[in-house]
């Protein structure tokens, strides 16, 4: 089978649109070869990706060195099944219990997989550790959350469009406004076994909750012992110039849960992190998968965080995430109402009058500038954690006649 094609763009839309099932709307450019912060499209267009894959590709398209991790590995031993052990997954767990400071780890693929570990885990240990009635368990959410589209996830969901079609729906969930640790407090109850909050909202708009909110979070759990679960599948490792954005407020939650960067962007690689206490709570055949823990996925997740760390793209991403942000605000383009984020997660928030961000993406895109929208009104600039000054400055070259046009 050839790998490459000779197809043109609209060839192959047309091929994804006849034969692939119709639930996603990408911008219409259809990318071939990537490398640091670029893209290139089949046509050999080039194109700075501000999306990096909604933030899996932290350390840059095609890093050489997760590459040479994955050529190797692949060359030697893709797939054991957790049935066997295999020569990279302690040493993957090791690495990112030192880095993270967690005791134990649970490696699944994808982000909505790690999220589903850290719900089983927490129902799990609230009946065994605090001790709530066998199914009686409850845990909130936050209104805007995203933490997947599985059938659970979309259970605590409150956009429409993700549960529209898809009920009944997994019960025990309770939802909270996002950022209002008083209604987080009033919806404790003794059954109450975990709190789940990304520490910014990342698919809801980039929302930054007020300064405080998780520190009171945490005091709270804290008090009504109930686990904080941090999804930090997007925020996390290094893309708010922190290794997770809780850091910003020194506060450590009972569960975390990570993926995308993980692997830079090469393969599923997901985990959630925890104590002995609460991930001690799984046996043998408790939960499982049979991919993850691979030794490919683990040696790509090694190669993957030790260059995030040995080349300071998170220390990058605290001095070009504050550069950015400025030079955006800089436009003061009359179609924008805030320009907010942390780090290298930025959203350009548009009054409603501007027509939607869509064409602003559109528009982005024929310059030479890969954008998403989120939440109709919101351009979300999210570039790999390796941009220079200068990439930014060409970026704003090209954004700034985009949001000031009519």
């Amino acid at each position: 089978m050839e790998t490459f094609t000779n197809l043109s763009s609209e060839e192959l839309i047309a091929l994804e649109d006849r034969y692939g099932a119709h639930n996603y709307l990408p911008l219409d450019v259809v990318l071939s070869r990537g490398e640091g912060v670029w893209v290139w499209d089949v046509e050999g267009n080039r194109y700075l990706d501000c999306l990096s894959a909604y933030s899996a590709v932290n350390q840059g398209h095609s890093h050489p060195r997760i590459r040479q991790a994955l050529v190797e590995q692949a060359a030697r031993l893709p797939l054991t099944s957790r049935a066997f052990r295999n020569d990279q997954l302690g040493l993957f767990y090791q690495e990112l219990c030192e880095l993270t400071g967690y005791e134990m780890v649970l490696p699944m693929n994808t982000g909505a997989e790690a999220v589903e570990t850290a719900l089983k885990a927490a129902r799990k240990w609230g009946y065994e550790v605090k001790g709530v009635p066998d199914g009686q368990a409850e845990i909130i959410a936050c209104t805007g959350n995203f933490a997947g589209r599985t059938i659970t996830v979309i259970s605590f969901s409150s956009e429409p469009q993700y549960r529209d079609g898809f009920g009944p729906y997994t019960p025990g969930f309770k939802l909270v406004p996002f950022g209002d640790a008083d209604a987080l407090e009033a919806a404790i109850t003794p059954h109450t076994v975990a709190f789940i909050v990304e520490p910014i909202q990342g698919e809801g708009g980039v929302v930054v909750p007020p300064d405080g909110y998780l520190r009171r979070a945490r005091e709270l759990c804290t008090r009504h012992n109930v686990l904080l679960i941090a999804d930090e599948i997007q925020t996390g490792l290094g893309r708010t110039g922190k290794l997770f954005a809780c850091d910003h407020e020194g506060v450590r939650p009972d569960v975390v849960t990570i993926g995308k960067a993980l692997s830079g962007g090469f393969y599923p690689v997901s985990a959630a992190l925890s104590s002995r206490e609460v991930l001690g709570v799984f046996r043998p055949g408790d939960h499982g998968s049979t991919f993850g823990g691979n030794p490919l996925a683990a040696a790509i997740g090694r190669a993957a965080l030790q260059v995030l760390v040995e080349e300071r793209m998170i220390e990058n991403a605290v001095t070009m995430g504050e550069y950015f942000q400025e030079r955006l605000a800089e436009i003061n383009s009359p179609h924008v109402r805030e320009v907010r984020g942390r780090g290298l997660l930025i959203g350009v928030e548009l009054k409603p009058e501007a027509g939607g961000a869509r064409r602003f993406c559109e528009a982005l895109q024929e310059r030479g500038i890969l954008a998403k929208e989120t939440h109709r009104h919101i351009i979300r600039f999210a570039p790999p954690l390796v941009i220079t000054r200068a990439d930014i400055d060409w970026a704003i070259e090209r954004i700034a006649p985009v949001l000031l046009a009519p």
